[in-house]
């Protein structure tokens, strides 16, 4: 893919900005929830960072013959749940401090863990002359610098100027789902005489991810025993991942300036706004009765 000012310049400034509205919902006292009740945290962040990505790897194996497509499909896999999460959570009357905290504990986690699994995924896929491996250090600092750094900077004007923060939140909300909406489209434009055979290739793997996602992150919650609410938050936090993140580090001229691996990142981002309505239509009602208990208890 050539080089542009959209992939060198404009990408990592969208995401930045994102996650800066992201910053702005978050305090510290979500991360002190998260250490006090830590069950519900732990369950999300395993079914998250460690199934989910052993499943991008089965079906990346299982399902594609075209080695770039196999590693942008592992790439939306371990790629964190960003602000639309915490929306669909909000959206779906989930316990959205639960998914704002594994919402910033997994964006520090994969700082560390993309590249590594990412890494991984290239030597196994891109032999030979297509041959590609990620400089660990370097690849950290950029994520750090689009991701973490942003969020951090937000959280300390939620904290020095609360008022400002909460008034901008609608505005960040409108401002981060155009600059998404306009980062997919321009993926999608790039490919646009490929995005259907693409779509055939890679629709079935990416919305088989993303209903296992689902249905595991609610499965798992479950099973061990939490409340509606705190599955319904985890379910969301694994299948709705952040695919604005997946196609930067994907068009990046600096990480992998490869327009077909963000070709999965861009169909799975589609079709998880989809089950989204599905999972909000389903989970809404009962979730709200199950909050009205908790609030009548409390």
């Amino acid at each position: 893919m050539e080089q542009s000012a959209v992939t060198a310049i404009f990408l990592p400034l969208a995401l930045g900005i994102i996650m800066l509205g992201m910053g702005m919902t978050l305090t510290l006292n979500d991360f002190k929830k998260v250490a006090i009740y830590p069950k519900a945290a732990v369950i999300g962040l395993i079914s998250q960072l460690i199934i989910l990505p052993l499943i991008g790897f089965g079906l990346a194996a299982l399902l594609f013959t075209i080695p770039e497509l196999a590693v942008g499909l592992i790439l939306i896999a371990l790629c964190p749940g960003g602000a639309t999460s915490n929306l669909i959570s909000h959206l779906a009357k989930a316990d959205l401090a639960l998914s704002i905290s594994l919402t910033a504990i997994s964006s520090i986690i994969t700082n560390f863990s993309i590249p590594i699994l990412l890494n991984i995924a290239l030597a196994h896929y891109m032999t030979g002359e297509k041959a590609i491996t990620l400089p660990f250090f370097k690849t950290f600092i950029q994520i750090f610098l689009v991701t973490i750094f942003p969020v951090v900077i937000g959280m300390i004007i939620k904290q020095k100027r609360p008022h400002f923060a909460l008034k901008s939140e609608k505005a960040m909300n409108i401002i981060s789902t155009f600059f998404f909406i306009l980062i997919l489209l321009a993926a999608i434009l790039k490919e646009r005489e490929n995005i259907i055979p693409y779509f055939e290739q890679a629709g079935v793997a990416a919305i088989i991810l993303n209903i296992s996602a689902l249905l595991m992150g609610f499965i798992l919650g479950k099973l061990f025993g939490l409340n509606k609410r705190q599955r319904s938050s985890i379910a969301i936090e694994t299948g709705i991942q952040n695919g604005t993140l997946a196609i930067a580090l994907a068009l990046s001229p600096a990480i992998l300036n490869n327009t077909q691996m963000a070709v999965p990142a861009a169909i799975y981002s589609l079709l998880m706004f989809v089950t989204a309505a599905v999972v909000i239509m389903i989970s809404k009602k009962q979730n709200s009765q199950e909050a009205l208990k908790e609030l009548s208890l409390s």
